[in-house]
């Protein structure tokens, strides 16, 4: 590996191609799917007078810093009796990438978009994904409208799904706009500017809020695992820092719950298979229960998603620099999310850490393939058109969904280990303070309060809890399998 700086970015693009197609993923886009692309000349509005003019609505978009393939658009209107009307707009990604044509091949193969640090391999040519299906301020687009009335009591009393054009208004920021409404930073320019945007934000953060809090009440599980997101000054990698939720997070993560409940229950109204995302009740709720006893808590022996969430509210308040290593044992032994087809009558399992019982993944067909699936079943029912899917290709395809999502995160993981590893190479020698994250037969694992970033103890572990603080010496890096080691110093 060169050790040059100015090389970091390059270093970990070639980890994370090799990562890319060891899990059996295509980095790289086809000739066919390259062709397929150049023949798109422009993304015209289809004249249907089902489809309403929406354009005039304050719609914006939040998202990362750095996101271009915006997906979704809010807007929310009161009434009266405190009932709030939300409008969620979802890119018509289907209008420009058809059923069947190369693109939508790549699409099907990857089923999503892959994140490293050095590079992101989109699901869809960024022409497409970045342009022209991406809600663009400024841009006309066609879109996918979730309207919902949500209740003073927080139930969705009303919903309705139909097509629209629509113009993004504000092409806004998490940050920018969490410093804002969290009183740490002045408004964003373009809410400041624009007239009634102020308010219009104010609104969706209201009802937002009020969804986290019916949410929680419910028994969704607040969790805080440490994800550390490296930081270049140009090429070379000058930093890892963690990613926190924000005020502004959590407008459009309730938002979009919202849209997905309602998407799944759209579907079943009409009469048509869905393609749900659930999360099991933990097969390893007994070990749960052991770790919260271990911590002088107390959960029931059946699976009870409130009681854990009481559980881990007590936990964060009464040690909140050991709860993300908590956070991430209850989110391991919960086991992973998946995909299964969903039957007009069939009863979902729901989604245990959402406390959601109908629950599909809709609002991000710009990088998530089972997103354009439903987004196509949806303009099925809505035109009264024959289902596009099989029901054999969906419990396939839900199965080969759950299989990509479990390779691209893996690949996700590696290229930031291997970048934390990279950050610290040079490093070799130094001490830093420590906590102990883990600690069993397997071996014995500890956590960098700066920079976040979790390594082996190979020496100096006996007697060693996880919770325990500790100064270590870093003795070894490995770039390539993104492994970091330690020893207990002095």
């Amino acid at each position: 590996m060169d050790r040059n700086h100015t090389r970091h970015r390059a270093d970990l693009k070639i980890i994370a191609r090799r990562a890319m197609i060891d899990r059996g993923l295509l980095p790289d886009f086809s000739d066919e799917v390259k062709g397929e692309v150049g023949r798109i000349k422009s993304r015209a509005i289809e004249n249907d007078p089902r489809i309403r003019d929406l354009r005039g609505l304050l719609w914006a978009s939040i998202d990362n810093d750095d996101s271009e393939d915006l997906d979704q658009l809010t807007v929310a209107e009161p009434l009266s009796g405190g009932a709030v009307k939300i409008l969620v707009a979802i890119a018509d990604v289907d209008a420009i990438v058809k059923k069947g044509t190369a693109i939508d091949g790549h699409a099907k193969y990857n089923t999503t978009s892959v994140y490293t640090a050095a590079q992101i391999f989109s699901m869809l040519p960024e022409t497409l994904s970045t342009d022209l299906t991406s809600l663009r301020q400024g841009e006309e687009r066609l879109a996918i409208i979730i309207e919902s009335v949500i209740g003073e009591d927080c139930s969705i009393v009303k919903w309705d799904l139909y097509r629209a054009v629509v113009r993004n208004c504000a092409k806004l920021t998490y940050h920018g706009v969490a410093a804002w409404l969290e009183g740490k930073g002045p408004a964003p320019e373009r809410v400041a500017g624009l007239p009634g945007l102020d308010r219009q934000i104010r609104i969706q953060d209201e009802v937002a809020q009020r969804l986290k809090k019916l949410r929680v009440d419910c028994g969704a599980l607040q969790l805080e695992t440490i994800e550390a997101r490296p930081v270049f000054t140009g090429d070379s990698l000058s930093d890892l820092e963690v990613e926190r939720t924000n005020q502004a997070k959590e407008l459009i993560e309730n938002f979009m719950i919202v849209a997905n409940e309602v998407t799944a229950r759209y579907l079943e109204a009409s009469g048509l298979p869905s393609l749900r995302r659930v999360l099991r009740s933990p097969a390893r709720w007994t070990r749960i229960v052991e770790l919260a006893s271990s911590l002088g808590g107390h959960l029931p022996p059946e699976p009870d998603s409130g009681a854990l969430e009481e559980f881990l509210s007590k936990q964060k308040n009464a040690d909140p620099i050991r709860f993300p290593d908590l956070s991430l044992s209850v989110v391991k032994l919960m086991g992973s999310g998946e995909y299964v087809v969903d039957l007009p009558g069939d009863t979902s399992p729901g989604h245990f850490g959402l406390a959601v019982k109908d629950y599909t993944h809709s609002t991000a067909p710009n990088r998530r393939f089972p997103d354009l699936i439903t987004q196509r079943l949806l303009k099925a029912a809505m035109a009264e058109q024959p289902v596009p899917y099989s029901n054999d290709e969906l419990t396939a395809l839900a199965q080969h969904c759950t299989q990509k999502e479990d390779d691209a995160n893996k690949v996700e993981r590696l290229v930031r280990k291997s970048a934390a590893a990279l950050l610290l190479e040079s490093s070799i020698g130094q001490r830093f303070d420590a906590i102990v994250t883990g600690a069993s037969e397997k071996g014995t694992w500890v956590r960098l309060f700066h920079p976040p970033v979790e390594g082996k103890l190979l020496r100096g572990f006996e007697g060693l809890d996880v919770g325990d603080r500790v100064r270590v010496q870093l003795i070894g890096t490995d770039v390539e399998r993104g492994f970091i080691d330690f020893a207990r110093a002095g």
